[in-house]
């Protein structure tokens, strides 16, 4: 945890977040919606989001909030800060076939710094529709690490991904 001041009320630039990051609880209201239906639903006070130099934020919820059973995936891989990263598949509410992996994740042994987020899960701005206070989030334009982009986030990098499209699953190691 930090005492890194975000009020929901004002700009944030992400060149100013830090480096290494740091995870704070956010009184936000983060909703997730796929195929018009809500299947995370998580109240101001319990979500967290962690802040890191030049990303959007990552918004990390209770798995209790979410609506739809998830299934670990065999992918793994490890963030320098955080951990060893455990990815998920979900099946779509309305359609069995369509089953998305690997864009929900998790650090189940984080370290120290990182303890409030155990187990908490994060999810790409897509395909689903991700929201903060009604807001609809949007994905950066380099959706590699999975942050949300809304109106009160600047200094986004607006090139494209350094190594061209980025792998569907994020976080993979080049």
């Amino acid at each position: 945890m930090s005492n890194y001041n975000m009020s929901a009320m004002r700009k944030h630039n992400v060149t100013t977040f830090p480096r290494p990051p740091v995870v704070d609880r956010v009184q936000r209201h983060i909703q997730i919606k796929w195929h018009g239906q809500l299947i995370a639903d998580c109240p101001p006070g319990e979500a967290y989001w962690c802040l890191e130099t030049h990303h959007a934020p990552t918004y990390f919820i209770p798995p209790s909030r979410v609506r739809l059973p998830l299934s670990t995936t065999p992918r793994t891989s490890f963030d320098e800060f955080r951990g060893p990263i455990t990815y998920y598949a979900m099946m779509s509410p309305i359609n069995a076939a369509d089953t998305v992996s690997n864009r929900i994740w998790s650090f189940n042994e984080p370290p120290k710094d990182f303890e409030a987020i155990k187990g908490y899960l994060a999810f790409f701005a897509g395909p689903w529709e991700c929201y903060v206070d009604g807001e609809r989030a949007q994905s950066p334009p380099q959706d590699f690490y999975g942050g949300w982009v809304t109106s009160d986030i600047e200094g986004i990098n607006k090139a494209p991904h350094p190594w061209g499209v980025p792998p569907p699953w994020g976080h993979e190691q080049f």
